[in-house]
């Protein structure tokens, strides 16, 4: 196993990839080649020269940045360069020398805290009409008026095509070339954090995508043992497999390193297969957090689960992998089953009220329960774990996209639902997520889309998309996911900001942040949650600071009594007519503190400490 140490960790010292400064640096791992070239765009050639543990290097004094090239294996295999920074031409072409210096401006640059961020995930090719990184750019001042302390990008590693969500990525250290390349990239962190915004990048180190995926030809990237839903498995604990775990930790350093990167989301870790004894996701925590620590820098690792395992997040004092925080699809889940009725697919374990409540009081909803889905018990009870580890949303990525129509909750529920749901999530003792165009209520759908060149590989995936639907029991066709079309629907319509009720929506989601960032010691502090069969009320305390937040999940009017003395003062009614609801019957200072509270039909109260005098 090839370990890193901190005087390691920089750029100069990575074993993958093409460097330019001064000089420039070729570097590829192919263990079983027994003679390697650099064939430069234009005829030239440059020999490598093989190294330890199956590295091959060449270099040049002359500085190559802006120069074409492709590596040569053995005399026949012609093959892009699988850590190449930028892909200019798409996945089946050579791969371009780029300079990454950059005149960042973001030295005085802090990370927030976790039990800071506000997350905002958004996906570059359908947030604006332009679908680049520099039109996401100019929508970063919105963001952060909206009150977004964090943005999320889904994958930007360079896939086939202009349309893709990111999964398919090939290029594992290059930025997609149709949304602006790496200098984009660059310009847009430099950006957001002159705005006051960190940014979170969506990793993929589960597999890679079919087309233009040529790993296999330079080593064992790849393990035949095991296969995730999306191919092959990497390989994280077989033969050779040092070079395969150096690769990725490398590409986490280099987003970080290259891109000051503030965090990276973890793509489905459940389809990491790895038995050794020193697990992948372990080593990646211990080098990421090893470099930060050497610069004084916070970055984070959020895993995407669905294993319900403490141990992703627990430390490593006490047995963990030492990430920073997972997603928590049981909470999503819960809440989307109540509000929508969805019962089909992995949502049949859902549906209660009590289920949400739990979900409250313990993050997780299943932690060793028995699944109907799954037909086995599922996940695990955990202690001391707090809230700031988990990530909760009542909409992602996946859970709109892989929804035959792509509908969003807007599309489904009725306005006081998507206003109990954003209260729900915003005023959760975790850490909250939005989906974009949700703070507005967008009526776009966000549908699957791809633009692959091999017929026999697109009529797989249409193919595969019908049967992962037919599990659902969803009636009709799917949209064609290669049609320009699809793609094109799945754009955010931002003109509805200005239409009602998106404009009121806009307004409830604003203050719902402000409510979270004022009181968010509160929020994360101690909590007691009780439910009864539709209404879930959870008290919140913190020092001198207290809330007491009721959720009505019925369709009918629900009576409760207000029973903390200390959260007198009315902060807000999902139901007043300010927000466009039927009228607020909630009243404004609770003098008695046994009153009676009238809550409408889906709606929610939150009363604070009282005004002092």
């Amino acid at each position: 196993m090839l370990i890193l140490v901190p005087d390691s960790l920089e750029p100069r010292n990575f074993h993958h990839g093409a460097e330019s400064g001064t000089g420039t640096v070729f570097q590829v791992w192919a263990p079983a080649a027994r003679h390697m070239l650099v064939r430069l765009a234009g005829g030239r050639v440059m020999e490598m020269t093989r190294g330890g543990e199956g590295y091959w290097r060449a270099s040049t004094d002359n500085p190559l940045a802006g120069q074409d090239y492709m590596f040569v294996m053995d005399g026949t295999t012609q093959r892009p360069d699988p850590a190449s920074r930028f892909q200019p031409e798409g996945v089946h072409s050579y791969s371009r020398v780029v300079d990454l210096a950059f005149p960042w401006r973001d030295a005085a640059w802090k990370n927030p805290a976790l039990e800071e961020y506000i997350l905002y995930e958004l996906h570059v090719g359908t947030f604006t009409p332009e679908g680049t990184l520099a039109s996401a750019a100019g929508r970063i001042q919105y963001l952060r008026d909206l009150g977004v302390t964090a943005v999320e990008l889904m994958p930007v590693a360079q896939f086939p095509g202009r349309r893709n969500w990111g999964y398919d990525g090939v290029y594992p250290f290059a930025v997609q070339n149709s949304y602006g390349g790496p200098r984009a990239l660059q310009e847009f962190v430099d950006a957001c954090h002159a705005s006051g915004v960190a940014v979170v990048l969506d990793v993929v180190y589960n597999h890679l995508g079919p087309e233009g995926n040529y790993l296999r030809d330079f080593g064992p990237y790849f393990t035949d043992r095991c296969r995730t839903p999306w191919g092959p498995a990497v390989n994280f604990d077989g033969p050779y497999c040092g070079g395969v775990r150096r690769f990725f930790i490398e590409n986490a350093l280099f987003w970080i390193s290259q891109f000051h990167i503030d965090a990276l989301r973890l793509d489905a870790v459940h389809g990491i297969f790895d038995q050794s004894a020193y697990p992948f996701l372990e080593e990646l925590a211990d080098q990421v957090h090893a470099w930060g620590a050497a610069r004084g820098r916070k970055v984070y690792l959020i895993a995407e689960s669905n294993l319900n395992d403490p141990r992703l997040v627990r430390s490593k004092a006490h047995g963990g992998f030492g990430l920073d925080a997972q997603w928590n699809d049981d909470f999503h889940h819960a809440l989307r089953t109540v509000l929508t009725g969805d019962r089909a697919g992995y949502y049949c374990d859902f549906g209660t009220v009590e289920q949400i409540a739990r979900a409250y009081r313990d993050g997780f909803v299943y932690t060793g329960q028995f699944s109907e889905f799954r037909q086995r018990p599922h996940g695990r009870a955990y202690e001391e774990i707090p809230g700031t580890q988990f990530i909760v949303f009542d909409a992602n990525h996946d859970q709109v996209g892989n929804r035959m129509l792509g509908a969003r909750l807007s599309s489904r529920t009725t306005l006081e639902d998507q206003k109990l749901a954003a209260g729900a999530v915003l005023l959760s003792p975790f850490v909250p997520l939005l989906f974009m165009g949700e703070e507005y209520g967008e009526t776009a759908p966000f549908l699957y889309f791809i633009e692959h060149s091999d017929a026999k590989l697109i009529e797989a995936v249409r193919r595969g998309r019908a049967e992962e639907f037919a599990a659902f029991a969803w009636q009709g066709t799917p949209p064609d996911p290669q049609a320009p079309e699809t793609f094109a629907a799945s754009k955010l319509r931002w003109e509805l900001r200005e239409k009602e009720p998106h404009r009121t929506l806009s307004s409830y989601y604003r203050a719902l942040i402000r409510l979270r960032k004022q009181f968010r010691d509160a929020l994360l502090g101690n909590r007691g949650v009780t439910a009864g069969s539709d209404v879930i009320e959870v008290r919140y305390a913190s020092g001198n600071s207290a809330l007491w937040l009721a959720l009505n999940f019925s369709n009918t009017r629900a009576d409760l009594v207000a029973e903390h003395p200390c959260a007198r003062r009315l902060l807000l009614d999902s139901a007043a007519a300010a927000w466009a609801g039927p009228g607020s019957s909630a009243p404004a200072d609770l003098a008695n503190p046994r009153a009676v509270i009238s809550l409408p039909p889906r709606s929610l109260v939150l009363y604070g400490p009282p005004v002092s005098a």
